[in-house]
Order: structure tokens, then sequence, then C-alpha cells
């Protein structure tokens, strides 16, 4: 299966039109239409916000292998925007020690808690 091959086969998963996801990936439909055709393959400069838009690792989508990274949550795996409140919480916690993290860790499972309405 190629890079196109994988991506018109997740836009049709998640039934997304080509018309979406090209103002979500800002590539001109005229490009899609040729990788669909099989004519071309996306350059490496448009990979990342493909994946972005896809909700798939980049891995995924270069090599198909759902061993290397997979394509997103089903998997085990998450594409996260950094300029997103997740995305922003993900860097941060990934610059605190293993102390600190366990002690988030712990608040995290503590307020799940408490909105299952468990104490």
């Amino acid at each position: 299966m190629t890079i196109s091959d994988r991506i018109f086969e997740r836009l049709s998963r998640i039934a997304m039109t080509q018309k979406e996801f090209a103002e979500l990936t800002g590539i001109k439909q005229s490009t899609i239409s040729e990788w669909k055709k099989k004519r071309t393959n996306p350059s490496s400069d448009k990979i990342l916000a493909i994946c972005r838009v896809l909700e798939v690792s980049p891995e995924w989508l270069l090599s198909g292998s759902d061993s290397v990274a997979g394509t997103g949550e089903e998997n085990g795996h998450y594409v996260i925007n950094i300029q997103t409140r997740t995305g922003q919480m993900v860097e941060r916690f990934n610059k605190l020690d293993k102390s600190q993290m366990d002690r988030v860790l712990g608040y995290l499972e503590a307020l799940s808690h408490e909105s299952d309405g468990v104490h």
C-alpha cells in the first residue's frame, strides 16, 4: 500500500471529504487529486500537516506499520498538536522529573475518581 493509498483509506474511515482535507491541511485540491490518481505522492513538507489532520503518526503514514506507531488512539498512540491545551500539558509534563510526574498522575487519578462520584 502506498502513502496515497493510506491517506485515502484513512479519509474514508473517518468520513472526511477531499475538500475538507484540503481545507484543513492547506493543500490544494488539485494536488490531492493527483495523489488519488497515483501520479504523485505527498512531498515531505506536507507529511506533518497530513498526519495532524488524519490523526496518524508519520511512521504509519510512511510505512503502514502499526507496530511502529499506529494510527491514533486505537493502537495506543496519539498525535497531539502542541498548540492545543493538551499539547501544552504534555510538553510541560515531559519536562518534570519522575517524582513530579508521579504526583501529577496521582492528582489526575484522584480527580478522575472525584468526577466518577467515587471518593
